[in-house]
């Protein structure tokens, strides 16, 4: 597999980064993943301006012309690592790069960054997204910027882990008493026709598979209420759904053991499941 990191193109296996990289010492960088099919990149702009933002969050000096390259890199991967067909993921992370002395202010802002971009096959889990999956509730004990795509995961490492423990598909985290989202993915319910999802926020990150689902309700008529949704409400809903770039469109059965709805993928899940598949075959 061919990666490109800072300004070259390398094996993987070759691929290194400096003991003194402040994403390796803090987790002080911005990542982003791009679904990739038949060697088209699904909606890389709306990526690239959620990495502008995350950037711009974390005060992270990056020059537009080192942002147009990163277009180029990616075609180019795409390409090396065979991707023209069938589904692929683009993962792409920018950290502060290397400093010392080991402090945790922000080093000179000429620090370059690191950049690291790689290209992998995908292949969908059509099992869980016909049958829809059994979800799990977790605390959301994540911090109050979710809203920036950092690479400080390990809450959602630890939710990740409790679902595997549990033999769950899928997660819902609890702040507050309401669901904000999941550990790699947006929730929506349904209740009586309607769209629920988590406001935008800093307790969460809008997705954008998240705003193809805004598209797609918009264009079939189905209204979105954008409000949070309590861990006690979202258990009579109609219908729940995850929904990201790796997700697609999955739908939740079971909270916790509990039934949601009739127990299987309802019709506005299938609805924009059928509306995602298209935009990602065609755009």
């Amino acid at each position: 597999m061919l990666v490109y990191l800072n300004g070259e193109f390398t094996s993987r296996d070759k691929a290194a980064i400096s003991v003194n990289d402040r994403g390796f010492l803090f987790g002080d960088g911005i990542y982003e993943v791009i679904r990739v099919v038949n060697g088209r990149m699904f909606r890389l702009e709306a990526h690239l301006l959620r990495m502008d933002r995350g950037l711009k969050g974390l005060e992270i000096p990056f020059s537009a012309s080192q942002r147009k390259e990163l277009v180029s890199v990616m075609e180019k991967l795409v390409v090396e690592n065979k991707l023209q067909k069938g589904e692929g993921t683009i993962y792409l992370q920018i950290t502060r790069g290397a400093a010392l002395p080991r402090t945790h202010a922000y080093p000179s802002s000429d620090t370059p960054p690191t950049v690291m971009l790689m290209a992998s096959p995908f292949v969908p889990d059509t099992d869980i997204l016909e049958k829809g999956g059994h979800a799990i509730t977790v605390p959301d004990i994540r911090w109050s910027r979710c809203d920036l795509k950092t690479i400080n995961l390990l809450p959602n490492v630890m939710a990740a882990q409790e679902e595997k423990k549990r033999s769950a598909g899928g997660v819902l985290m609890v702040r507050d008493g309401y669901i904000t989202e999941g550990y790699k993915n947006n929730v929506f319910a349904v209740f009586d026709g309607t769209l629920w999802t988590y406001p935008d926020s800093p307790y969460i990150l809008s997705g954008i598979t998240r705003d193809v689902v805004f598209e797609i309700a918009k264009e079939k008529g189905v209204p979105v209420k954008l409000t949070p949704i309590s861990e006690k409400e979202i258990r009579k809903a109609d219908e729940v759904m995850l929904t990201g770039t790796i997700t697609d469109i999955q739908p939740v059965v079971s909270i916790d053991g509990r039934r949601i709805g009739v127990g299987r993928p309802g019709p506005i899940a299938k609805m924009l499941q059928k509306g995602l598949r298209h935009r990602m075959d065609t755009e």
